[in-house]
């Protein structure tokens, strides 16, 4: 790595001048809070997705994965505690009404300065519609504010349906809403975003150690994605900045441009959520007079044999996908001097996250020989599924390797004049990091590739 520290505006600039991240909308004068993954930023998202998936859920026998419903029905989120307490404190300048959090303040407003602010009061994060063709009280719900009350409420049709064991967990990746007061700092905070979480299903008593564990195992995660262990640090929540449902939590924090601040956090939801839902339960027999064996008050509630039926409690790492990405991106950012005095901006992503896993270059772009050869090997590369592998003939070579530098794609293929000649055929495999270069035979690319991206 370099020594230079990125920016926001480096990142910010990078991301739309190569096509990973756009303001969403931005040809009517963009929806703030909310942005659009372009091809580069698509891929990378994916691959990042792929990695916890298969970690959390491929790699483990005790997780299961579920895709619930954007749309929460609002009596969960009744007793989940979010109609009542999902807020954050909000101020108004009374000088130029511009509006923003409270707790992010220091007496005066980021607008314009003034110290002519109204009174703090709560603001409900969560985004209120309508479905159904008549918009009433009872037609409404929330497009959800966290995955996991979709993961609470089908606890038991999971447990039931693949006869897991306490402990287990629930994993979920999927999209989430939140109407922030203050978008800011690019992807890290805005108003639509993705999570990637997992509720993990232990005995009372048995919570501690669990919570512990899982601390350890995410922030050993995000090492082996790439992130540089001093940009990480661990914090544990006060009391005061618990959430309602929180006996613990430990905050994984990223050295961002703008400061240390949450990548994933661990908690330890107790039975809080299970608890509150099987109480919701009862209300609703009572409600309904209906028999107890019929919707009976332990649905949410787990027996072994020779044991009393009880409430699992839950420990929960739930990560922002976004500002994972956005980790990524800042982590790999590096400003390099090469030795003819020219500088070039490479990210040194890990080969699996790369957006681009391999570039094929013809260095002829008008030698029809070169150019089918070329062909050849990026259709041969892409029909084995190894990710996205780009035909590039575009510009000069120096600029497409500096292009693909910037992308942070692992290793460029040269199709050359030595390759026509030569035999067995072979090309000039260039590396990012590195800037090595090998003479590699086109039959031997499959397990030169295959051994590059394990590294």
């Amino acid at each position: 790595m370099s020594n230079h520290t990125v920016t926001m505006e480096e990142i910010v600039s990078l991301c739309k001048r190569r096509g990973f991240i756009f303001q969403s909308y931005d040809l009517y004068g963009g929806l703030q809070g909310l942005y659009d993954y372009g091809p580069l930023g698509t891929e990378l998202k994916k691959n990042l997705k792929d990695a916890w998936w298969k970690d959390i859920v491929y790699l483990r026998n005790d997780i299961e994965g579920i895709d619930g419903s954007n749309l929460t029905h609002r009596q969960a989120l009744k007793y989940s505690g979010h109609e009542d307490t999902f807020t954050d404190p909000m101020v108004d300048c009374r000088d130029c009404k511009f509006r923003m959090r409270a707790d992010h303040i220091e007496g005066k407003c980021t607008q314009c300065g003034s110290t002519n602010l109204t009174e703090a009061r709560d603001f409900n994060l969560m985004l209120k519609t309508h479905y159904g063709p008549v918009e009433s009280d009872d037609s409404i719900a929330y497009l959800r504010p966290e995955t996991a009350q979709s993961i609470f409420a089908n606890f038991k049709n999971v447990l039931d349906s693949t006869a897991r064991k306490i402990p287990f967990g629930i994993a979920q990746i999927g999209k989430a809403y939140r109407n922030e007061i203050t978008p800011r700092n690019f992807i890290f905070r805005v108003r639509e975003f993705e999570q990637m979480e997992m509720e993990f299903f232990v005995k009372p008593g048995e919570d501690d150690q669990w919570h512990e564990y899982w601390v350890k195992e995410r922030k050993n995660w995000w090492i082996s994605q790439g992130i540089s262990p001093d940009n990480l640090t661990l914090e544990a929540q006060t009391s005061n900045d618990l959430s309602h449902y929180s006996k613990a939590t430990t905050d994984i924090l990223y050295k961002f441009p703008h400061g240390d601040e949450e990548l994933e956090g661990i908690a330890n939801r107790t039975d809080y959520d299970l608890g509150s839902h099987t109480k919701n339960q009862a209300e609703l027999n009572i409600q309904a007079n209906v028999k107890e064996n019929t919707h009976s008050t332990s649905k949410l509630m787990v027996q072994t044999q020779g044991e009393k039926p009880y409430v699992p409690y839950v420990i929960e790492p739930s990560a922002g996908l976004d500002r994972g990405v956005l980790a990524i991106l800042c982590d790999a950012y590096c400003k390099e001097q090469l030795e003819d005095g020219k500088e070039r901006i490479v990210l040194k992503i890990k080969p699996s996250l790369a957006p681009i896993k391999v570039a094929v270059i013809p260095l002829a772009k008008n030698n029809p020989d070169i150019v089918s050869i070329a062909k050849d090997v990026t259709k041969d590369l892409q029909a084995l599924g190894l990710g996205r592998i780009k035909y590039e003939d575009t510009g000069n070579i120096g600029k497409a390797y500096r292009r693909h530098d910037e992308i942070g794609t692992p290793l460029c293929i040269t199709v050359d004049f030595e390759t026509l000649e030569n035999e067995p055929q072979s090309v000039t495999v260039r590396h990012r990091d590195t800037l090595e270069q090998h003479r590699v035979n086109i039959a031997d690319l499959l397990m030169y590739i295959v051994n590059t991206m394990k590294s």
